[in-house]
């Protein structure tokens, strides 16, 4: 006789279910505004939608420089870090930056440990 069996014989599930299965004749497909959307409307339309949306920056540019990359970095404005923010962990103060590695420690990475112990 197999185990297997046996066991499969005892097993119920654990999860039951209410009444037959039943699928609803009639469902509503109409669009409808999410709760949570601030503006509780639709969009008249999909381009007056996109007009107004936002992703990564204004979707609706309508000069040659639209795609990415299409305009050099200069014309960006000036890039630099809020008050309190760092770009690079060189800029922070002397206490937190890097610590450069010692000889024994480089060697202690190299053998796997081993050299602290020889």
């Amino acid at each position: 006789m197999n185990a297997t069996r046996v066991l499969l014989q005892q097993r119920q599930p654990m999860i039951r279910f209410l009444g037959k299965r039943a699928i609803p004749s009639q469902v509503d497909h109409t669009p409808h505004v999410h709760p949570a959307s601030p503006s509780q409307s639709l969009p008249d339309s999909f381009a007056s939608y996109r007009k107004k949306a936002q992703q990564h920056g204004p979707l609706n540019q309508s000069s040659q420089y639209s795609t990415i990359g299409g305009r050099p970095g200069s014309q960006l404005g000036p890039v630099e870090a809020g008050k309190g923010l760092h770009f690079d962990r060189s800029e922070l103060p002397q206490r937190f930056q890097r610590l450069a590695w010692t000889q024994a420690e480089i060697e202690a990475v190299e053998s796997g440990g081993a050299s602290t112990y020889a």
